[in-house]
C-alpha cells in the first residue's frame, strides 16, 4: 500500500509498504480521510520522535478486515477512529486525568513502525486497546466530518474543564480551526464569547460561529476594551488558542478576580515565561492546561457533529491527496488568511 513516511526532520516520502497484519482482536480500516494535526506537525518539524513512523491519527474510514476476536462490527461500517483510549482504572483515570494514563499514551492504530497513528496511509490497524473508541458515521455524514471527532473532542474536553455559569464572558485568544471550536463549543452552552484574532475573515467567521463580540488581537487597548464589555468586572475565563506568551499576560489582566485562563496551544517543552503568580494567589486567577482528549466525551462529540449542530464542514478549507501530505503538513503550519482545517483524503485504488 502508499503511505507517507516520516524519515526525519522535515522529511516526508511517498513509499510503498505491507498492509498491516491484522491479531485476532484488531480492525483493518481503509483511510477516507486524516486530518492534519499541530501535534503531528510539531513531530515532523522538530525532530522530537526518532523515524521512520507513519503519522495522522484524525483518521477515518472503512472496515475491510475484522478480527476474530472483534466485536460489534461489520465489514462496510464507516467508522471514526480515536488513537487513544484511557484505561479507566488506574489513579490517573480515576483522577480523570486520562491523558497522564500509561495506557492512554500508548498510541493503538498504526499503517507501520513504531504505532504512531498512521492515518497517512491507505490502511491501518486498529488495536483491541482503541476499540471502544471507534464511531460509527452515519449514511448522511462525510468521512471528513468522522475525522473531525478527535480534534472537537478535545476542545469540548477542555470547555468542560472550565467553571462556567450561563451568559459568562470567555475570551477566546486566535480564530484558527480550534479558536473556532472553542468558539462554537462555548457558544452552545451558553457562554459570551469575546473572540479575538489578528485578521478580519477569521473574525468574520468566529461571529458565524456565534461570538458574542469580535476584537481584532493586536489593538492596544484590548484589555480595556474587554473590561468595558463586562462592565469593569472582566472575563470570567480566557482560552488561549495561540501559542502567545504575550496573550497568556494579557489574557490574565483582562480576567475577573477568580477566573480562569486556560492554555490549550502551549505544548514545546522547555519554555518559560514570566508570571505575576499574586494574580494567581492575591486574585485567585487560576492558570490551569488541557491536552489531548476525553474518551468518555465521545457519544456526547458524535452528536454534536453528526447532528450538525455543529457543522465542522465550514471549518475544512484544503484537501489534498496523499501523496501530497508534505504540502498538506506545510500549509497547515504556516497557513495563509484562505485556511483552516487543512485535511488528507483518499479515494480507492
Amino acid at each position: 500500500m502508499r503511505a507517507v513516511v516520516y524519515r526525519g526532520v522535515d522529511d516526508l516520502r511517498t513509499e510503498e509498504v505491507p498492509v498491516p497484519r491484522v491479531a485476532a482482536g484488531d480492525l483493518l480500516v481503509r483511510v477516507a480521510a486524516c486530518g492534519v494535526c499541530p501535534t503531528d506537525i510539531k513531530k515532523i518539524h522538530h525532530g522530537t520522535v526518532p523515524p521512520p513512523r507513519i503519522f495522522g491519527h484524525e483518521t477515518a474510514g472503512t472496515i475491510v478486515k475484522i478480527g476474530a476476536l472483534a466485536r460489534g462490527f461489520r465489514v462496510g461500517d464507516r467508522v471514526g477512529l480515536h488513537h487513544h483510549v484511557p484505561c479507566l482504572r488506574c489513579h490517573s483515570c480515576r483522577h480523570k486525568a486520562f491523558a497522564q494514563c500509561a495506557t492512554y499514551k500508548r498510541t493503538g492504530i498504526t499503517a507501520g513502525f513504531e504505532p504512531a497513528g498512521g492515518g497517512y496511509a491507505e490502511y491501518v490497524r486498529v488495536m483491541p486497546v482503541c476499540l471502544p473508541g471507534v464511531v460509527k458515521i452515519p449514511a448522511k455524514n462525510s468521512f471528513i466530518e468522522g475525522a473531525l471527532l478527535e480534534p472537537v473532542n478535545t476542545v469540548l474536553k477542555a470547555v468542560a474543564q472550565l467553571p462556567l455559569l450561563p451568559d459568562d464572558v470567555v475570551l477566546v485568544v486566535g480564530q484558527g480551526p480550534i479558536g473556532l471550536m472553542f468558539t462554537r463549543l462555548l457558544s452552545l452552552r451558553g457562554a459570551r464569547v469575546v473572540a479575538t484574532d489578528l485578521l478580519p475573515r477569521r473574525l468574520a467567521l468566529a461571529r458565524a460561529s456565534g461570538a458574542w463580540r469580535t476584537l481584532d488581537g493586536s489593538r492596544p487597548d484590548l484589555t480595556a476594551e474587554v473590561l468595558r464589555l463586562t462592565r469593569g468586572r472582566g472575563a470570567d475565563a480566557a482560552v488561549i488558542a495561540v501559542p502567545s506568551d504575550a496573550a497568556v499576560k494579557q489574557s490574565q489582566e483582562a480576567l475577573r478576580g477568580g477566573g480562569t485562563v486556560l492554555l490549550f496551544a502551549h505544548t514545546v517543552r522547555g519554555k518559560e515565561t514570566p508570571i505575576d503568580l499574586a494574580r494567581v494567589c492575591v486574585d485567585e486567577k487560576s492558570l490551569t492546561g488541557s491536552y489531548s482528549s476525553d474518551f468518555t466525551l465521545q457519544r456526547e462529540v458524535a452528536r454534536l457533529i453528526f447532528s450538525r449542530r455543529f457543522d465542522v464542514r465550514s471549518l475544512v478549507t484544503h484537501t489534498f491527496p496523499l501523496e501530497e501530505t508534505a504540502a498538506a503538513v506545510a500549509l497547515a503550519a504556516r497557513p495563509t488568511p484562505d485556511s483552516l482545517k487543512v485535511v488528507v483524503t483518499q479515494t480507492p485504488r
